[in-house]
């Protein structure tokens, strides 16, 4: 299926320059989101994962219904002071400054296969911040599953070390 016709692309979101790929109306064709859950699922299901992990908000709706398909549990990274109970946390870099993520110490169990789940690979510094907290509560991350890859901005080389898959790729 060719799901790049079902992305809105919204010139000079969220600043001038920039050509924000908009997922929302991908998600509003019940069928195509469907196809691109059971597309990712998939891949999560070759990497027999034992939990999906998935940072707020869009990797939410990526990894929520990837979770449910494989009949595994789901784990939330959230923004700091988002989470009721202890956490760690990891600071991270973002163009202009930094950000913290967040996830409960008790979510990954030593030994756990995770597989990260989000909308958009661009630079990686999520999803870096991400495995990094997963491996720290000794999970081991077998996979990363991303809707959209934009290759141009090489996030895929400071993953390096990970399987990853894209369902689309914009060059």
């Amino acid at each position: 299926m060719d799901f790049k016709k079902y992305i809105t692309i919204v010139e000079d979101y969220p600043k001038e320059g920039i050509r924000f790929k908009d997922i929302t109306t991908l998600m509003q064709e019940g069928e195509v989101y469907k196809a691109a859950i059971d597309e990712m699922a998939a891949f999560a299901s070759e990497k027999d994962v034992d939990v999906v992990v998935g940072p707020e908000a869009r990797g939410f709706v990526i990894g929520c219904p990837i979770s449910y398909s494989l009949g595994k549990g789901f784990v939330p990274v959230r923004k700091a002071g988002k989470l009721p109970r202890d956490v760690i946390s990891v600071d991270y870099g973002l163009e202009y400054g930094k950000d913290s993520l967040t996830i409960h110490r008790d979510a990954i169990k030593k030994g756990q296969r995770v597989l990260i789940a989000d909308d958009l690979l661009a630079t990686g510094g999520t999803i870096e911040a991400t495995i990094k907290m997963v491996e720290e509560l000794g999970g081991e991350v077998v996979g990363i599953a991303f809707m959209i890859e934009l290759g141009y901005l090489d996030g895929r080389d400071r993953l390096k070390d990970y399987h990853i898959f894209s369902l689309m790729t914009y060059n």
